[in-house]
């Protein structure tokens, strides 16, 4: 399949920070498919040429490529929805959008985004029945999830007893404290934390060297992928939603067109209202940590999530916890355990190849969609061929 793929290529578009989660899970996973990209790193062009030039620049490379799909990843409102509308309309390009946030962010920002696709993906079992509420149907209950190809069991000894890699927002540093209060060794990373960031490959031998590895799900309404550094939305004006959006949407199992809902429905220009710093409401969600962890082989100890048990055993192929007291209280029977931490491990680990890889849930989405019959390309040995990657300049 050839595919536009439209989405940072850096850590919220800065190339001192690495590569993005996007392009580590989402883009690595399709190419290693056997899918051809055509990457569209749309923060990069904008800020080289400017937010129309690189809007331009979408719908010129839209026509010319002509794409089996356009798949993408927004952030904020980088796009005009007129340059949406016109790839899924007027070229009739098969779009689908990720929608990262929307156990907080749908009210402002997916809903008014949704209509500019042909499909949508969510995570959020929360955001099926607005999606529904507001007449948009062609959705798809997808889930994070780990990407193989990338990560991996090393089959490395331990060398730290628990460890935690992500920011310090929150209360994350006051629980790490009362761990290190209750006399446990700990070590994190993360920007904010003293050890600093981790890269990807160092977080992958730290996920295969830890005896523990611990997750803190709760989310904050602060922005995109849980970045309280990531530029405030709270100034963002949709401005381009100022333009008539006709609100369409595809009837279920539809890929040829769109049923118009309201011919002359238009919005009025929508303030993006996110709070500006973690102090806002919080939701435990699931993210792709609670994949990545066991994807490894490691130990996965985690704060619950809603639905979690939907995709694991707790307490079986991954343990979850509820309070600091019963964190604690787990990270040392585990510490003390190794037998049995061991076996949660592996059991983890084969649950997340035979369920929870992001190969999987890509061909359910390209099932859904009508496009699994675009297979990768195979060689004599009957082994995927990776796919080509052409970047947009």
């Amino acid at each position: 399949m050839r595919i536009l793929y439209v989405a940072m290529k850096y850590d919220y578009g800065r190339p001192n920070q690495g590569p993005s989660f996007e392009h580590y899970n989402f883009y690595d996973c399709l190419l290693k498919m056997g899918h051809d990209i055509v990457y569209f790193d749309f923060m990069t062009l904008m800020q080289e040429h400017g937010q129309t030039w690189m809007n331009s620049r979408l719908m010129e490379v839209a026509k010319t490529e002509k794409p089996d799909l356009m798949f993408t990843v927004l952030f904020t409102d980088e796009f005009h929805a007129s340059t949406l509308r016109h790839v899924t309309e007027d070229l009739g390009i098969v779009t689908i959008n990720w929608f990262c946030d929307d156990h907080w962010r749908f009210e402002r920002y997916s809903r008014l985004w949704a209509p500019c696709f042909r499909w949508v993906v969510t995570t959020a079992e929360s955001a099926l029945p607005k999606y529904a509420q507001i007449g948009y149907h062609n959705v798809i209950k997808s889930q994070w999830a780990c990407n193989t190809f990338l990560y991996r069991r090393m089959s490395l000894p331990p060398e730290y007893d628990v460890t935690f890699i992500g920011q310090p927002y929150g209360q994350r540093r006051k629980v790490i404290e009362q761990l290190r209060d209750a006399g446990i060794n700990v070590r994190t990373w993360g920007q904010g934390w003293d050890s600093g960031r981790a890269s990807q490959d160092e977080m992958i031998r730290i996920f295969n060297t830890s005896r523990i590895n611990l997750n803190l799900t709760a989310a904050y309404d602060a922005n995109s992928h849980d970045d309280p550094d990531a530029p405030s939305q709270k100034t963002h004006f949709l401005w381009r939603l100022l333009e008539y959006i006709p609100f369409t949407t595809a009837r279920k199992g539809s890929t040829t067109g769109w049923t118009q809902i309201s011919q002359n429905s238009e919005l009025t220009q929508p303030t993006v209202t996110e709070p500006a710093g973690p102090a806002g409401h919080t939701t435990e969600q699931i993210k792709g940590r609670n994949f990545e962890v066991p994807g490894t082989g490691g130990f996965l100890l985690t704060e619950n999530a809603a639905h979690l048990e939907d995709y694991y055993k707790l307490g079986e192929e991954v343990v979850n916890f509820y309070s600091t007291e019963e964190m604690i209280e787990k990270v040392r029977y585990y510490l003390s355990h190794e037998d049995e931490r061991t076996a949660i491990a592996e059991a983890g680990y084969r649950r997340t190849l035979k369920d929870h890889t992001y190969r999987q849930r890509f061909q359910e989405i390209f099932e859904q969609i009508g496009l699994a019959n675009l297979a990768a390309r195979i060689d004599g040995a009957q082994r995927v061929v990776t796919g080509q990657t052409q970047e947009v300049r």
